[in-house]
């Protein structure tokens, strides 16, 4: 039989399970639940699609730490960014106010050289800088090139088609109603 504290009761861990809204969070406390209501460890990793060892490793964060222990715990880890600070952003955003050193447009990798000599440090990944231009709103405003050989504004007009004048009475016997089908269209009755 698996331990687990009295932290929560198991219908206060179903409520908290039907109405997490983090998905990890909620696949947590379904596991605990599952495990309050006297399912064995390998029973709830079975249900779940969880290994032994995750559903252990629930528990014992859950024995250690409560009901604050589960959910996704990246999000909370206690670090701050180190690349795309407070600081770094809003230089970032004086210095693209003038064209970079090479010319040319800001790009990711050019936003991320700028930010390795920023900080002092040998290198940042190009992605980085990418995620620095959308953290200051930051995009690059120019029409979409057009390819080389694309037809001219006059080779266009003159592939466009034109549509015949309507006719609007003939003399010359045409036929100016609408084919119906029907009757008269039947060649089996002829």
């Amino acid at each position: 039989m698996t331990t687990i504290k009295a932290y929560l009761s198991s219908a206060e861990l179903e409520a908290r399970y039907k109405t997490a809204v983090d998905p990890i969070g909620k696949s947590h406390f379904h596991a605990l639940w599952l495990l309050s209501c006297g399912y064995e460890v390998d029973e709830v990793a079975e249900l779940l699609s969880f290994s032994l060892r995750w559903v252990r490793a629930l528990l014992k964060r859950y024995n250690e730490g409560g009901a604050g222990a589960l959910g996704d715990q990246r999000r909370r880890n206690g670090t701050k960014p180190t690349i795309l600070t407070p600081d770094a952003l809003a230089a970032l955003k004086e210095r693209i106010k003038t064209p970079p050193d090479d010319g040319g447009l800001w790009t990711g990798p050019k936003i991320a050289r700028w930010l390795a000599k920023f900080h002092g440090v040998q290198a940042v990944h190009d992605q980085r800088g990418w995620d620095a231009l959308i953290a200051i709103g930051y995009s690059i405003q120019q029409p979409r090139p057009r390819h080389p050989e694309a037809a001219s504004d006059k080779d266009r007009s003159a592939l466009k088609k034109s549509s015949w004048p309507q006719l609007r009475g003939s003399s010359a016997g045409i036929r100016l109603r609408r084919l119906k089908s029907g009757r008269w269209m039947n060649t089996a009755s002829v």
